[in-house]
């Protein structure tokens, strides 16, 4: 099998108005100097831009607790410099100064702190090095194509962007600024993965022709539009709503369940299909497929995700026809589960609910072993291997086989310490992080098209034109292609 190629590793709360003049000015200045100030450009049209090795960072974080926590300890642990927090919920910095407080050097009251990230970037960008996004998917775009706009590296967490427009338009505007990126699925700089990936190049489980991937978590629901709550004092509901159509506040909105929700989430494969199909996407060099189809479906509706799923994309044949056609199956939720919140529904018979790939099942009772609650399974002409979440741990099976298998050669390059500092490093040395959005926006958009078909509904296979960038034979999913945004909010 032909290797493929591998990529080179509360002081401000004002609400805004929904016209911003002086910040579309700050974009274009910056976009037309080619960069803010306080970016360095490398001569070389090749290199990045970068800042001394041993220089210190100025670090903004969009949605500095919950998702936003382990970015936040990261920088902190790194020695860099908070310039500023960006959250929609004052109550957020609670939780953002407890998990600093671990670090004394660090002054919490001198990180300015801002309700809206457009007007944080109107008045520090000139500080700002990097930028963390890790707020709902609906604002991954907006945010990140500010940023780069001004020059700036970001890391945004995973999905990269809420629509397959979005992902073409960032990988491009990474590219047009020449600004070092990474997308936050955090497995893509474990050894796992890169042991998962040198396992099946070395042929030792032969020609992969189909990947099971399972989630542990579930998202979705089922009915409509909830019914209007009062805001919570502290959170800025507008803000939080962003370039999505407006809505009336729901607690199961924000701050944890809006990953279920059509209008600001992604599902579970927005949610865990960046981690468990990463492999997959890497190994096989999988590209976008020719189709993808909804085989089971349960709950759902034009506002929510459905509650179990079981996707399958198909790809034809790939370089140059040495890599057979492969598919690939999707499975998240609990069969049992009427709500978004299994585990408190379920409690202990989650694990006997949940929607887990039958060849796990048979695996398990042939081996007597558990696989876990999520994960990946390559079914190949010479063998099966298995990992879990994040494509860690991936071993053949059986065991027997897998210590008779020849340990490949390490062909990947290791990342030192975790993906944000990967991310900070990559942008201190001018080179691409590990999993860049030119990788991300190509991950993301398969996993996208998996939404479509679940969109579609059980049954209804989506032909997806990737040139075209559209369903060719359902048309009524391209709504989700490419989305409309409110005024102030555009990309």
């Amino acid at each position: 099998m032909k290797i493929p190629k591998v990529p080179d590793p509360v002081s401000e709360t004002t609400q805004m108005s929904s016209t911003y003049h002086r910040r579309s000015f700050l974009i274009q200045s910056a976009a037309v100097a080619g960069a803010a100030a306080g970016a360095r450009l490398f001569p070389a049209p090749a290199l990045l831009h970068a800042a001394s090795p041993n220089s210190v960072l100025g670090v903004a974080v969009i949605g500095c607790a919950n998702q936003g926590t382990a970015s936040v300890n990261e920088v902190a642990k790194s020695g860099e410099r908070f310039v500023a927090f960006a959250d929609v919920d004052d109550r957020q910095y609670a939780k953002a100064q407890k998990t600093l407080s671990e670090y004394p050097e660090v002054r919490f009251d001198a990180i300015q702190k801002f309700a809206d990230y457009r007007r944080m970037f109107d008045k520090v960008h000139k500080q700002i090095d990097v930028v963390f996004i890790c707020i709902p998917d609906h604002h991954h775009a907006t945010a990140s194509m500010m940023a780069m706009k001004l020059g700036k590296g970001v890391f945004c967490e995973k999905p990269l962007a809420h629509s397959i427009h979005e992902c073409r338009v960032m990988a491009e505007a990474a590219k047009k600024y020449n600004v070092v990126t990474q997308l936050g699925n955090q497995g893509h700089s474990r050894e796992g993965i890169r042991r998962l990936c040198e396992y099946i190049w070395a042929g030792a489980i032969g020609n992969v022709t189909e990947v099971h991937a399972w989630a542990p978590t579930g998202r979705g629901g089922v009915g409509g539009r909830l019914p209007a709550k009062p805001v919570p004092k502290g959170v800025h509901w507008d803000e939080w709503i962003g370039p999505a159509q407006f809505r009336d506040y729901h607690d199961e909105l924000h701050p944890a369940l809006w990953r279920s929700w059509w209008e600001f989430g992604d599902g579970s494969l927005g949610d865990w299909g960046c981690h468990n199909l990463d492999g997959p996407f890497w190994a096989l060099h999988l590209g976008q497929p020719v189709s993808a189809e909804a085989l089971e479906r349960v709950g759902g509706s034009d506002e929510r995700f459905p509650l179990v799923n079981v996707v399958r994309w198909d790809f034809p044949a790939r370089d140059n026809g040495k890599l057979p056609p492969v598919k690939v199956f999707w499975y998240d939720g609990y069969r049992a589960a009427k709500t978004a919140n299994p585990k408190k529904e379920l409690g202990d018979d989650m694990e006997k609910s949940q929607n887990r790939p039958p060849i796990v099942a048979e695996l398990e009772k042939k081996y007597s072993r558990r696989f876990g609650d999520g994960g990946t399974v390559f079914v190949g002409d010479k063998g099966i291997l298995v990992a879990s979440n994040y494509c860690d741990s991936p071993r053949i099976v059986p065991e027997e086989q897998h210590r008779q298998t020849p340990v490949p050669e390490k062909k990947i390059p290791r990342v030192k310490g975790t993906h944000q500092t990967d991310f900070l490093r990559s942008f201190k040395e001018g080179r691409k992080a590990t999993s860049d959005f030119e990788y991300g926006a190509q991950l993301t958009e398969m996993l996208f098209v998996g939404c479509l078909a679940e969109r579609a509904g059980k049954g209804k296979k989506v032909e997806w034109d990737t040139a075209k960038m559209c369903c060719t034979n359902i048309p009524e999913v391209n709504v989700l292609v490419k989305r409309e945004y409110r005024k102030g909010w555009e990309l």
